[in-house]
């Protein structure tokens, strides 16, 4: 089983970006990098080199979809796990991201105390994490 210990994590909204932050650094104990839009994910995802990709789906710009898709194009990012995040979790909305690629997809408001937890089930369910 391949470990998870790096997490890209795109969100804009910095009050949210906050409270996931501890969340996964201090409960989840992950290393995290912290991205407030698409083009930064972009342009910083390469060197961090992330065992998963934690991606909101609504930003201004490039949204999650969007930044996604640019991600694949990008050395190295073809194959990595990405989970959404999201207020939108109607069923078809949560095919349609699972059908762009995602092995997972986290509801917002998410619970800070149970974030951790989520992203290690998904990954261990998905074959990322086996």
């Amino acid at each position: 089983m391949s470990d998870l210990n790096k997490i890209l994590y795109v969100e804009d909204e910095p009050d949210i970006q906050a409270v996931a932050k501890i969340a996964l650094e201090t409960v989840g104990s992950f290393t995290l990098e912290v991205c407030s839009g698409g083009q930064e994910a972009l342009d910083r995802a390469p060197g961090f080199d992330p065992d998963l990709i934690l991606l909101d789906v609504m930003m201004p710009g490039l949204d999650g979809p969007d930044t996604l898709q640019e991600l694949r194009k990008l050395p190295g990012m073809d194959a990595k796990p990405v989970i959404f995040m999201t207020a939108k979790v109607m069923d078809s909305e949560v095919q349609r991201y699972l059908d762009l690629g995602a092995i997972g997809v986290i509801p917002k408001p998410f619970d800070p105390m149970s974030l951790a937890q989520q992203v290690t089930t998904i990954w261990q369910e998905s074959d990322s994490g086996k």
